[in-house]
């Protein structure tokens, strides 16, 4: 552990640099700490011999490492509450009271995008707590409808279907009405078995061109129950200084591009975490502070993606209200 003055040159070094992205001099230092210049140098280079600070190749001063960060957000970081312009932004998302669970939470994100310059990411799944309690079908013209399904606890997915040959008003009827007939209740997850194993011997009996018709529920079923990914401000991360060349710029794109990738970042742990550089299994220049939440009968992540030189606290506060409000009632 550090001593009292070492954790607040530390801190000083930490926040000064998330703020200017320019290393820290000991000059810069010396009259905040009251003391000589010396004395900085040596504590800094302590600092450094214990891979809590980084000396940068074009400049005397010093930038915190990976290390150091983990330090700051462990041992010296203090909350913060967030200020009236803030609050008022997510108030006029937490107050509209029409707004369902997952909308709440990616215009609330969006919000955060927006007033932290960083990436947002939401990556939500419906639990197996959602069951099917209705779905229905709007015809848009001979070739394409939209499938709707509405769950036990009111979330509603829709998807739209195009169905290459001419299939008659009364088969789609008749297989939205078996469809009904024999998921209502079951889980959204299960809903791909029980289509395989009991609708479609079933259907082939009273449906003309079942195939076709069964081949399209399928898939739309298949991607309700997939995990959704919702990605904000990606364009933010490369306003940052840590991703200023053009082979950076390549890799950080690609790897948001990359849906795999991005799903890894679910979190399986309760509460809030921070993930510093080689920790987040993404890219070893970023921070990612993620969230899982779980909420009538929706679960998922929502996640902050930026460079490790980020205000943690203004950060974690935001997302403590996010949390907050979504258990007040949405």
């Amino acid at each position: 552990m550090l001593n009292d003055r070492q954790t607040k040159l530390l801190k000083i070094i930490v926040e000064d640099y998330i703020k200017t992205a320019r290393p820290v001099s000991s000059k810069a230092i010396c009259d905040i700490l009251n003391c000589s210049s010396a004395t900085i140098r040596n504590e800094m280079s302590y600092l450094e011999e214990t891979g809590l600070l980084e000396k940068t190749h074009i400049s005397s001063g010093r930038v915190p490492s990976e290390k150091g960060y983990r330090y700051y957000v462990d041992h010296i970081l203090e909350p913060r509450e967030l200020n009236g312009e803030d609050m008022l932004k997510l108030q006029t998302i937490v107050n509209n009271s029409s707004l369902m669970l997952d909308d709440y939470i990616t215009k609330s994100m969006e919000i955060v995008s927006e007033m932290t310059n960083l990436t947002a990411i939401v990556l939500g799944k419906s639990s197996k707590d959602n069951c099917v309690s209705k779905v229905e079908v709007v015809p848009i013209n001979e070739h394409n409808l939209i499938a709707i399904v509405i769950t036990d606890k009111g979330h509603v997915e829709h998807k739209n279907l195009t169905i290459k040959e001419n299939v008659s008003i009364n088969d789609i009827k008749q297989t939205v009405d078996l469809i009904n007939k024999m998921i209502i209740g079951t889980q959204l997850n299960e809903v791909g078995k029980v289509l395989e194993y009991e609708v479609k011997p079933i259907i082939a009996r009273y449906v003309k061109q079942h195939e076709v018709l069964y081949n399209a529920f399928y898939t739309a079923f298949t991607d309700f129950a997939k995990e959704s990914v919702t990605m904000t401000g990606r364009q933010n991360i490369l306003m940052q200084p840590e991703f200023n060349n053009a082979d950076r710029i390549r890799d950080i794109i690609s790897k948001f591009e990359d849906k795999e990738i991005v799903n890894k970042i679910e979190e399986n742990d309760s509460g809030i975490n921070i993930y510093i550089g080689s920790e987040t299994e993404f890219d070893d220049d970023v921070t990612i502070v993620k969230m899982k939440y779980e909420a009538n009968g929706e679960e998922g992540t929502i996640a902050l993606v930026g460079p490790k030189r980020m205000e943690y606290d203004k950060v974690i506060a935001l997302l403590e209200y996010i949390k907050e409000n979504m258990k007040e009632g949405k």
